[in-house]
């Protein structure tokens, strides 16, 4: 079978045969022909149908871009506020937390004076029972030795004298 473009054999390289009867070129245009004609209404149905799905799902595509950029925007705002509303939450928090520190100190620092105070107290009247102790306790032995050293001391005079000045006191 030959073709258009044949091999020459002989020395000269390739070369073109244009004999439309070696060629079969009467036959290949009308099959050809028919080919064209019948694969253009099959296949450019199977085509158009493929164009019309991929139109569609590029259409769909669209959309679901476009309801993904909304939902984004939305969800970016949101998390625009999230943020802002954590940032206040945690000022806040730094400033509570710097009140309930300042707050626990004051209060510690009242209670530390308060024990203090409370311990100045309990000293004050320790050493008052203290100096009340020993008040009566040298009383008491003032007395006792005045009681020991008053019969030497006293005479009948003296003593009868004594005893009018208390009488005295009393009444």
């Amino acid at each position: 079978m030959t073709t258009l473009i044949t091999p020459v054999l002989a020395n000269h390289g390739f070369g073109l045969n244009f004999n439309i009867l070696e060629t079969n070129l009467l036959n290949l245009v009308p099959v050809t022909v028919l080919l064209v004609w019948f694969l253009r209404g099959f296949l450019g149905g199977i085509l158009e149908r493929r164009r019309e799905a991929v139109l569609a799902d590029l259409k769909s595509a669209e959309e679901r871009l476009i309801t993904a950029s909304a939902a984004l925007e939305v969800g970016q705002k949101e998390l625009a506020q999230a943020k802002s509303t954590a940032d206040k939450i945690l000022a806040e928090a730094k400033q509570r937390s710097i009140l309930i520190r300042e707050d626990g100190e004051r209060r510690t620092i009242e209670e530390m004076a308060r024990i203090k105070q409370d311990a100045n107290a309990n000293l004050n009247a320790e050493a008052a029972r203290v100096v009340e102790s020993l008040r009566t306790e040298t009383a008491r032995v003032a007395i006792d030795k005045a009681l020991a050293a008053l019969p030497k001391r006293l005479n009948d005079v003296k003593r009868a004298e004594l005893i009018d000045r208390s009488i005295e006191a009393l009444g």
